[in-house]
C-alpha cells in the first residue's frame, strides 16, 4: 500500500479548497500509462524495496528504499501566470542498510512541482519523475520507465550515499485487491487504487560511506494513488512485503486504532505463476515477537513477528535484519517511521525468503495524516 508516509509534505501544504478524486472499485485501468501520475488524486507514490548483494563478494549485502512522492497541495493551480503556480509538491526518501555493518542512512528530498525543482511526466515520455537532490548534490533524483521495468537513481553527497538501479520484471504486475481496489477501513473513501511488481530483477551501482559497489538482487514495486488511507479513528499501519524463496510472494497490511489493535487487514498472496489470491482479516494470524525502542525518537516498533496463514500452509518467522531501519527526517516537522529489510524463515529457522516492512503511526505525534 505504501506507501509511506506523506507525514511532513502534508504537514507543510495547504487544504485543498475543492473536492479530490477518491479511489473507486470499478476504476479503468490502462497500463503502461498508468504507471505514470494521476492528476486529481491527492496523494500518489511509487515505491521500491529491495535486497541487493555486492558482484564482487556476495556476502556482502544492503537492503534498499526509494519512494518518489506527488503530494497535492491544492486541486486547482492558482490563476497565476508563474511556474511558480504548483499543485503539487515533489517528495522522495531513498534509504540504505548495511547488513555487515548494521548501519542505516536516510534522504530526503521535498520540493513544490515546478521546472526548476521537480516535475512528473506524462505518458508516453519515459520518465515519470524527478527532482533535485539534496542541498550540495549536483545528481536528479529520476523515476523512469524502460519498457520491461523501472530505472531509479538518488544520491547525497553529504551523506556519501546513492544508487542507480535497472529493473526488469520477471512476473506481471499484479493488483492488490480486486480490480486494484484497496480498502483500508470501513469509513468511507478511506481506500487506494493499488498494484505492484513483486519480482523486479535488479543491478546497478550503490555507494555507501563514499565507497561504490556493484550489486545485484531482486526489488519490490508498489504504487498507489488515492485522497484518503486512514479512517478517522485510525492511527498508522504494518506492512509486509516478502518474496518467498518458492516462487510466491506476500503483501499483508494491518490497520491499527488509536489504542494500538488492528481494526483493518488485508493480504495478497501470489502463486509463483503471477495469481493473486486476496486474503481477508480472518485468513491472517499476526503475532509480534520482538521489540525494539528507538533511542532518537523514542518509537517502539516490533522488529520480529510469527505469520500463519493456515489455508495456505504458511507459518513464519519474520525478523529484522538490523533493528535500526527508522528513517528520521532532518527537515522540520519530527518525521519518522520504521523501513526494513526482513528475512522470512520456518519454525525451524530454516530460509524460506526475505521482504521489506513498513511500521507507521509508532511514537509521539507520527500518525500519518492521509
Amino acid at each position: 500500500m505504501r506507501r509511506v508516509v506523506v507525514f511532513l509534505a502534508l504537514a507543510l501544504v495547504a487544504e485543498s479548497a475543492g473536492e479530490w478524486k477518491v479511489a473507486v472499485p470499478d476504476y479503468a485501468w490502462s497500463f503502461p500509462r498508468d504507471h505514470w501520475a494521476h492528476d486529481g488524486y491527492r496523494t500518489e507514490w511509487w515505491y521500491f524495496t529491495g535486497q541487493l548483494a555486492s558482484e564482487g563478494d556476495p556476502e556482502r549485502r544492503f537492503g534498499y528504499q526509494f519512494t518518489l512522492f506527488r503530494i497535492g497541495v491544492v486541486e486547482q493551480a492558482p490563476r497565476l501566470d508563474s511556474d511558480w503556480a504548483a499543485t503539487h509538491a515533489v517528495m522522495g526518501h531513498a534509504a540504505i542498510t548495511d547488513f555487515r555493518s548494521k548501519t542505516h542512512v536516510f534522504s530526503e528530498v521535498l520540493y513544490r512541482e515546478m521546472p526548476l525543482l521537480g516535475s512528473f511526466g506524462r505518458y508516453p515520455e519515459t520518465r515519470i519523475g524527478w527532482s533535485r537532490g539534496p542541498a550540495g548534490t549536483s545528481v536528479l533524483w529520476t523515476l523512469d520507465w524502460n519498457g520491461e521495468g523501472f530505472e531509479l537513481a538518488a544520491e547525497d553527497a553529504r551523506l556519501e550515499m546513492g544508487f542507480r538501479l535497472e529493473t526488469r520484471a520477471v512476473k506481471p504486475s499484479v493488483f492488490q485487491g480486486p480490480n486494484g481496489f484497496s480498502r483500508k477501513s470501513e469509513a468511507p473513501g478511506a481506500a487506494s487504487l493499488y498494484y505492484s511488481f513483486t519480482r523486479l530483477e535488479t543491478s546497478g551501482d550503490l555507494t555507501l560511506e563514499g565507497e561504490r559497489f556493484r550489486v545485484g538482487g531482486e526489488s519490490w514495486m508498489d504504487k498507489e494513488f488515492s485522497s484518503s488511507h486512514l479512517g478517522p479513528d485510525q492511527i498508522g499501519w504494518d506492512w509486509f512485503s516478502l518474496q518467498l524463496d518458492d516462487g510466491r510472494e506476500l503483501m499483508l497490511y494491518l490497520m491499527r486504532a488509536r489504542d494500538g489493535t488492528v481494526d483493518y487487514a488485508r493480504g495478497t498472496l501470489v502463486s509463483r505463476a503471477g495469481e493473486p489470491r486476496y486474503l481477508g482479516r480472518e485468513a491472517i494470524a499476526l503475532e509480534p515477537r520482538q521489540q525494539w525502542t528507538s533511542p532518537e525518537s523514542g518509537a517502539r516498533y516490533p522488529i520480529g513477528w510469527r505469520i500463519r496463514l493456515e489455508d495456505e500452509g504458511l507459518d513464519l518467522r519474520v525478523r529484522a535484519l538490523v533493528d535500526d531501519q527508522e528513517n528520521r527526517s532532518a527537515l522540520p516537522g519530527g518525521v519518522y517511521y520504521w523501513e526494513g529489510a526482513v528475512s522470512v524463515t520456518g519454525p525451524e529457522g530454516e530460509p524460506l525468503g526475505r521482504g521489506y516492512v513498513e511500521l507507521t503511526g509508532y511514537g509521539e505525534g507520527s500518525r500519518p495524516p492521509v
